[in-house]
């Protein structure tokens, strides 16, 4: 376990009227043009589905399929609730792991749907608050657990790219060289990152006034190892519900592509542009109403079961928590 790092004052801010950075202007420009680009494919992609042979195909699925991938579903959100374990051990609290990972798996539930404001800092903010983590501890634990998240995502997502395992649709400026040299800077920031971890002497950053501890070398191992297969697992899902009509790792890769777009879209749930994404690069391979009937089911799977369920599981634990809190008192 680590030792909590008191926090330094904040840096003083910058003088008013100081210019703005070149590529502060480039990336909001650029921001503001992908976003113009994904609405327009939004709106293109619900002009051309045909909706009532959505709705048959989703009317086609047999029982078997949903179960299969519903245990996709269990599976990957297991794995997320070990994020918040994997927390445990790095910011030093003592609650038990159960509790922990049951944390984990509510904050994950709600902050799919409803952002992660609400889902992945209020809902832990919350929870460990009543259960009696002081400010700075719950800090660590959502650090660690986002961090773990984007970190897998990195590696993964490289490792497809480098790999060859996904390819630009046809017609497309992005040629398959780029995308695996892209594929190689994201899988050899990964593998640097566990490698500061284990052989840095300063253990202790500063970030904005915050102090930030490196985990070990065998913590952050961990980290990518358990984000990489959470998202493994979603792709799985997925590709189920395809019925395996497109390689898996094709899927994959078109849904991590999807799950950057959704948050640079900040949509709740990223409603309509992991669609989007789906029909814009495998719409060449898989008809568009099969397309969109997979990702509904997956949605209804991967999202609205998750938060009825941890929905339950918040006011449980509100209820647990007072008692506790009556207990002490």
């Amino acid at each position: 376990m680590t030792a909590a790092v008191p926090a330094q004052p904040d840096p003083p801010a910058p003088a008013p009227g100081a210019p703005r950075s070149r590529w502060a202007r480039i990336a909001r420009w650029a921001g503001a043009v992908f976003m113009l680009a994904v609405i327009g494919l939004l709106v293109h992609v619900a002009r051309s589905v045909d909706w009532p042979a959505v709705w048959f195909s989703l009317q086609r699925y047999e029982r078997g399929t949903l179960l299969g991938a519903a245990a996709f579903v269990a599976a990957s959100f297991a794995v997320y609730s070990s994020f918040d374990v994997l927390a445990r051990r790095y910011a030093g609290h003592s609650l038990p792991a159960g509790r922990t990972a049951l944390i984990g798996f509510i904050s994950y539930a709600f902050n799919l749907s409803l952002g992660n404001v609400i889902g992945g800092v209020g809902v832990r903010l919350r929870l460990y608050s009543r259960l009696g983590l002081d400010g700075p501890t719950i800090s660590r634990v959502l650090a660690f657990a986002v961090a773990t998240n984007w970190l897998g995502y990195v590696l993964l997502t490289g490792a497809l790219f480098a790999t060859g395992s996904a390819r630009v649709p046809p017609g497309w400026p992005l040629s398959d060289t780029a995308l695996a040299a892209i594929g190689a800077v994201g899988v050899l920031a990964a593998l640097a990152y566990v490698a500061w971890c284990a052989l840095a002497r300063k253990r202790v950053w500063m970030l904005r006034g915050h102090a930030v501890e490196l985990p070990g070398a065998r913590l952050a191992v961990l980290q990518l190892a358990a984000s990489a297969l959470n998202w493994s697992l979603m792709g799985a899902a997925v590709w189920v519900l395809l019925h395996g009509e497109v390689r898996y790792l094709a899927v994959l890769s078109v849904l991590m592509l999807g799950a950057v777009a959704g948050i640079l879209m900040r949509v709740p749930a990223g409603l309509g542009v992991l669609e989007g994404v789906f029909v814009a690069l495998l719409g060449h391979r898989v008809p568009h109403n099969e397309l969109i009937a997979a990702l509904l089911a997956y949605r209804a799977l991967y999202y609205l079961a998750p938060l009825l369920i941890a929905a339950l599981l918040y006011a449980r634990q509100e209820a647990v928590a007072r008692r506790l809190r009556a207990a002490a008192a």
